[in-house]
Order: C-alpha cells, then sequence, then structure tokens
C-alpha cells in the first residue's frame, strides 16, 4: 500500500490529430513529450498534463459526471499534486517529471459544462516535462520527489 506521499497511475492517455483522445495502457516519453501524441515537441514546459481523480470527484460533487480523459490529461492519478512547487519532480514508474506550473483553464471546459472552469480554477491539473525519460504504465507507483 502506498504512503502517503505515494499514489498509482489511474488512468493515461494521448492527444492524437483529428481524433479523439487514446486511452492507452503505457506511454514512452523524452525529453520531447510523450511520443505518439500531437502536442510532441511543440512546448516542452506544457507537454505533459497531470491531473488527480479529485479533480472528477469535485466535479462530480458539484453536480458534473465526466469521464476520465475530460479534462485533457495525460496521466491521472489518485494522488493530489497540485500543492506541489515548480521544480518538484515525480518519479512515476521509470520515468521522472518536473513540474513546470499550474494549468490554467481554457475554454474547451465550458463545452463539457460551463459551469466548470469555476469548479476547477485552481484543480484541473499541474504541467510537467519530463526530466528522465522512459514508459509509464497504468498502476504504476507515483513518489513525489521534493526540491
Amino acid at each position: 500500500m502506498p504512503d502517503s506521499k505515494d499514489g498509482i497511475v489511474t488512468e493515461l492517455f494521448i492527444s492524437v490529430k483529428n481524433k479523439e483522445r487514446e486511452n492507452k495502457n503505457e506511454i514512452v516519453m523524452d525529453i520531447e513529450g510523450i511520443l505518439e501524441d500531437k502536442y510532441y515537441n511543440k512546448e516542452i514546459d506544457r507537454s505533459i498534463l497531470i491531473t488527480s481523480i479529485d479533480s472528477y470527484i469535485l466535479a462530480k460533487d458539484n453536480g458534473i459526471d465526466i469521464k476520465y480523459g475530460s479534462l485533457g490529461e495525460n496521466i491521472l492519478i489518485d494522488l493530489n499534486p497540485y500543492n506541489l512547487n515548480f521544480g518538484d519532480k515525480l518519479l512515476i514508474g521509470e520515468v521522472i517529471l518536473e513540474i513546470t506550473h499550474n494549468c490554467t483553464i481554457c475554454n474547451s471546459l465550458a463545452k463539457v459544462d460551463p459551469n466548470l472552469p469555476k469548479i476547477l480554477k485552481t484543480d484541473r491539473g499541474i504541467f510537467a516535462k519530463t526530466f528522465k525519460g522512459g514508459k509509464i504504465q497504468k498502476n504504476d507507483k507515483v513518489t513525489i520527489l521534493k526540491n
């Protein structure tokens, strides 16, 4: 059982050009982002979005029941990382990710529900970049590595 600083990868997603987001059992990344993702090698500091299941619970508690992946995340975890500082790192499987900044709310969330941007104002997710590449799989352990 994970300790208070550990969690588990619940779901993994990639964005594919002209298609719906794809749910994956594993993703592979290098310093330019997630291979096969349409945002690969675009904005390195925003290449990976990590979201907590807490965000989905918060939405549901406010009457918005949405499926995983709807918030645009690449990695969904059962640990809330939103209090981490920029530069803090997460060890996930064999990968180390560095937190770069909070995810800002975009208008695409309003398409899901007009109240969603307000509800998830500070709880949508965090962006990270790859510090050490490799593979992440569903159910991999997530460990916070504080600076």
